[in-house]
């Protein structure tokens, strides 16, 4: 039974890591954070580092927190959350930085119906150099009109 909740709980964090990276990306990086997203929409530096990458090391402290709690305390399902986090990161991390933004030159020639959505989606979301205006602030999970053809 605590496997089968083990898993529900992996599942619903992932999950869930889709909207809070929504909404911190709609309400927080392109609002009062805007001066640490600021330098992934218009690169104004030669650094392969960007400010931007803060929220990534957030949300890493975060699932690295669930994990201390959950081996320190009888906070067991700190593990799951901790891993669904982390999980969550990693897609993200593929997504976003290696396939499209080529952050290392890997998944360039990745060209199926999912792939090309996911980019039309995020070139759409980068077409806006400022924090207003903005649109499609999902990563995993976008709308359908950026499948269609």
């Amino acid at each position: 039974m605590k496997i089968f909740l083990w898993i529900v709980i992996f599942l619903g964090t992932f999950s869930t890591m889709e909207f809070m990276a929504w909404f911190t990306h709609k309400y927080v990086m392109h609002g009062f954070l805007w001066k640490l997203h600021q330098d992934h929409h218009k690169k104004d530096h030669d650094s392969w580092f960007e400010r931007n990458d803060f929220f990534f090391i957030f949300y890493a402290v975060v699932s690295m927190s669930c994990f201390y709690l959950g081996s320190e305390t009888s906070f067991w399902y700190g593990y799951p959350l901790g891993f669904g986090i982390l999980a969550y990161g990693i897609a993200y991390f593929v997504v976003h930085d290696i396939f499209i933004h080529q952050r290392f030159k890997l998944l360039r020639n990745a060209n199926n119906w999912y792939a090309k959505g996911v980019r039309r989606a995020h070139k759409m979301h980068h077409k806006h150099l400022g924090k207003d205006h903005g649109e499609c602030f999902g990563m995993l999970v976008v709308p359908f009109k950026y499948f269609k053809k």
